[in-house]
C-alpha cells in the first residue's frame, strides 16, 4: 500500500521535471544533497530539520538569483479569501445516499486504516501510546467539518509523519 502510494506520488511529480530548464535539475540535486547530508553536520545537523533548511535555503537562492523555476502560483490561481461555511446543494434522498455510500465508505476505510497504521508506527518510533479511538473520532469530525467548508477529506500519512519524527518532532 505504502509502496504503491510512493510510486503514484513519484509518477505525479515526473511532469514537473520534463521540459524545464537545467536550473530545475540542479536545484533538485542540491535539494536531495541538503536533505541527506545536512543531518551529518555534527552540532546543528540534528537540531534543525534538513527539509526545512532545504526549502528555505533553495527558495532564498532561487529568488536572489532570479532563476526561471515554476512555482505553485504558475500552476493556477490561488484563492484570496477564507473559506465559507455552506451546506452542500445535494438532495438528501435515498437515491443520493445509494450513489455516495460505496465511495464514502471506501474513502473512510482507507483513511482510517492509514491513520491507524501511522499511529502505530509513530507510537513505536516515539515510545508513546496514542488513543486510537480518539484519533478515529477526531478524523471523522474534522472530515465532516472540512466538507462543510469546501475542503477535502484527509487522514494521517505515514511518510510525512515519519519525516516529522526523524526531523525531531516529538508531539502529536
Amino acid at each position: 500500500f505504502v509502496n504503491a502510494l510512493a510510486i503514484l506520488i513519484f509518477m505525479a511529480q515526473l511532469p514537473e521535471l520534463t521540459n524545464v530548464t537545467w536550473h530545475v535539475y540542479a536545484m533538485t540535486v542540491a535539494g536531495l544533497g541538503i536533505i541527506y547530508l545536512f543531518p551529518l553536520i555534527p552540532v546543528i545537523g540534528k537540531s534543525v530539520p534538513s527539509p526545512l533548511v532545504c526549502i528555505v535555503g533553495l527558495t532564498l537562492f532561487a529568488v536572489y538569483m532570479g532563476l526561471d523555476i515554476r512555482t505553485v502560483g504558475d500552476m493556477g490561481q490561488l484563492p484570496d479569501t477564507l473559506p465559507i461555511f455552506l451546506w452542500p446543494e445535494v438532495p438528501l434522498t435515498l437515491e443520493t445516499l445509494m450513489i455516495i455510500f460505496p465511495y464514502s465508505t471506501g474513502l473512510a476505510v482507507v483513511g482510517l486504516l492509514e491513520s491507524m497504521m501511522t499511529a502505530t508506527i509513530v507510537d513505536d518510533l516515539t515510545d508513546t501510546q496514542s488513543d486510537k479511538n480518539r484519533e478515529c473520532k477526531g478524523q471523522g469530525i474534522a472530515n465532516i467539518g472540512a466538507g462543510l467548508m469546501g475542503g477535502m477529506a484527509g487522514c494521517a500519512m505515514i511518510g510525512q509523519s515519519i519525516i516529522n519524527v526523524k526531523s525531531g518532532g516529538r508531539g502529536r
